[in-house]
């Protein structure tokens, strides 16, 4: 979302597209809804890993295991799912409907629950174990009680009359801080401290870390629990001067103090941190005696073995599981390629699934991440053509990165523990790579589904749709372009029926098949992009026109990528590296590109749809 709303506010800066302008049918409050559904979701995905790192550390150090390990994992996800429920919980001053304000602070209220189950789940734990008197404990006691003090002001701020009270006040600044801090700043350093020996085999120093914890737990509530005073005072936020007579001067000043002494906590931690870090590497140990696999001995790559795992706690259910993964006694004693190795396995069972061959070194991966900076980089500086051609670079570097990837496995079953065989590679959803390719879809669909947002949220505030002066794509373009896409969708579909073959007629048909289809996605693109300028689409004149185009651009862009894509699936069908075995890129080529044909479908109709289906529910 937060990538789509970027993109609307530069297409209206460099082309005057007017999205968020009210006199030409845009609205301000769009780019609210977008920055939102992002912004806000993402403090609640902050303390995801957190809390991750909370329950494995809360258990290590109260030396039990944790309780309610399952209704820890459920709340996870519960946090994850109904945070998206709430992105407008920072509107709520924004003139939105009754109906959705309400729904929002339903949902601002909820996600305290799952919360909450987390938070008397670590409870119990320590209740049930003796938390350790060390620097990890303190910061993980010091999370819990900011955490929840943030957690209480926010159920404040849910309520619909308090929070039009203090909303852009320093009352706010204080719950942010109270939660993102407590959320996520303590644990990470806690985390600090306990994970410190596998860096180099050192621990960071206990009396330092106490010194640590006190500096910047006191200094932390100092400066930040003022903040909740002076928000009920009245102080607005992003202001650095104000009346002295306004009384907010004490409270600001205490403020001041804690920051200092915040920050001289963090300063002292670094410098602890630098002291510890550069000591001569040493083999690490498991100074807590945790229960998790991370404490394994490891060589250059990871354990000499791949351990058997039986439970949660694999450590303290098999104290002799340490020596028995050093010498080789588990899965995957020794690479059978010859190069790097992973076992798969199932995702709820973890029983073995097959074996991945990994990547070698290479500068490929370099060059992409350094051309890929250096375009975005550039291009906030204006520095235009500079910025197109480390983009080339990154594109190349990618390319080149990704031709080297998928090879055709050494020999199709592999041994990797005593009787137990799995097959090398695999395809569709057992493969990892299909899997990514999936998820990259949902987040181009998700950018896709803003900008279809955007287009409905314009239409919706329009007087009559299309406004005066627009005009909808004849029903002659918009039938070509989707029979276009569903001819091609059906020959995607045809192609992924089984491994294109590397030789004879077979890789000829493919071949045709291959550049038909990638000609029918671009042919629907060009005929709705025609279609829609016949009818005289101008996206200078409103908000609607601009949306409509944005959705009808997007999809051309993605056929331009549909048609690389399928350039390089070609290339690896004729260079014979596409192989029964080593199919990836044939999968997932094909799987971007089914998705191509499916969202050229879906927006034209949104757009052909939109007018009348309004007309019916609003007359």
């Amino acid at each position: 979302a937060v990538i789509a709303g970027t993109a609307l506010l530069e297409v209206e800066r460099a082309f005057d597209w007017p999205f968020f302008d009210a006199n030409r049918g845009g609205d301000p409050l769009l780019w609210q809804h977008l920055f939102w559904f992002f912004g806000h979701p993402e403090v609640y995905i902050l303390f995801l890993p957190a809390a991750g790192l909370v329950s494995m550390m809360v258990s290590a150090h109260a030396g039990v295991p944790l309780v309610g390990y399952r209704a820890i994992v459920v709340a996870l996800v519960a946090v994850a799912i109904i945070s998206f429920a709430l992105w407008a919980h920072h509107m709520f001053t924004a003139g939105l409907g009754v109906l959705t304000m309400a729904l929002v602070s339903g949902a601002s209220l909820a996600v305290a629950i799952p919360t909450g189950v987390q938070v008397f789940s670590w409870l119990a734990t320590l209740r049930r174990g003796r938390l350790r008197r060390n620097a990890v404990g303190l910061f993980l006691i010091g999370f819990l009680f900011i955490f929840v003090l943030g957690g209480l002001t926010g159920v404040m701020v849910a309520i619909l009359p308090f929070d039009w009270q203090v909303h852009d006040t320093y009352f706010i600044v204080a719950h942010l801080h109270y939660v993102l801090v407590g959320g996520l700043v303590f644990p990470m350093f806690a985390a600090f401290y306990h994970w410190s020996p596998l860096i180099n085999g050192h621990v960071l120093s206990e009396r330092c870390g106490r010194w640590v914890f006190g500096l910047m737990f006191g200094g932390f509530n100092l400066a930040f629990f003022p903040m909740h005073v002076t928000g009920l005072f009245g102080m607005p936020r992003r202001v650095y001067t104000y009346d002295a007579e306004l009384g907010w001067t004490p409270w600001n000043l205490l403020s001041t103090i804690g920051a200092y002494a915040f920050a001289a906590g963090v300063a002292l931690f670094l410098v602890d941190a630098w002291r510890t870090w550069r000591r001569p590497q040493r083999d690490h140990d498991d100074p807590w005696r945790a229960p998790t696999l991370e404490w394994l001995p490891v060589g250059d790559y990871g354990p000499r073995s791949v351990p058997d795992v039986r439970g949660p706690d694999p450590l303290w259910q098999r104290p002799a599981l340490l020596a028995e993964v050093a010498a080789g006694g588990h899965w995957v004693p020794d690479t059978t390629s010859g190069g790097r190795e992973t076992l798969i396995t199932t995702p709820r069972r973890a029983l073995p699934s097959h074996l991945l061959l990994l990547p070698d070194d290479g500068w490929s991966p370099l060059v992409a991440a350094v051309g890929t900076a250096g375009f975005f980089l550039l291009l906030t500086v204006e520095w235009i053509f500079t910025a197109w051609a480390f983009g080339a670079l990154a594109v190349v570097a990618v390319i080149w990165w990704l031709w080297q990837a998928d090879p055709v496995p050494h020999r199709p079953w592999v041994t990797v523990a005593d009787g137990v065989s799995v097959p090398v590679g695999a395809r569709g959803r057992f493969s990892h790579s299909w899997w990514a390719t999936v998820i990259l879809l949902i987040v181009i669909g998700s950018v896709c589904a803003s900008f279809a947002f955007a287009h409905v949220h314009v239409a919706m505030r329009s007087e009559v749709c299309p406004p005066t002066g627009a005009r909808l794509p004849s029903l002659t373009s918009v039938a070509a372009a989707v029979a276009a896409w569903i001819v091609a969708l059906g020959l995607y579909l045809w192609l992924s029926r089984a491994p294109i073959a590397a030789t004879g007629r077979a890789r000829l048909l493919a071949t045709v098949l291959v550049v038909l289809a990638t000609v029918l996605v671009i042919a629907g693109s060009v005929a709705s992009i025609a279609g829609h300028s016949f009818a005289g689409l101008a996206p200078r004149a409103d908000a609607w026109s601009a949306s409509a185009a944005t959705l009808v651009g997007f999809q051309g862009l993605y056929a331009v990528l549909v048609a690389i894509m399928a350039c390089y699936l070609l290339a690896r069908i004729w260079s014979g590296r596409l192989d029964p075995r080593a199919c990836a890129t044939q999968d997932n080529v094909l799987l971007l590109s089914k998705y191509a044909a499916i969202q050229g479908i879906a927006t034209v109709l949104l757009i052909q749809a939109l007018p009348t289906v309004m007309t019916w529910r609003f007359g």
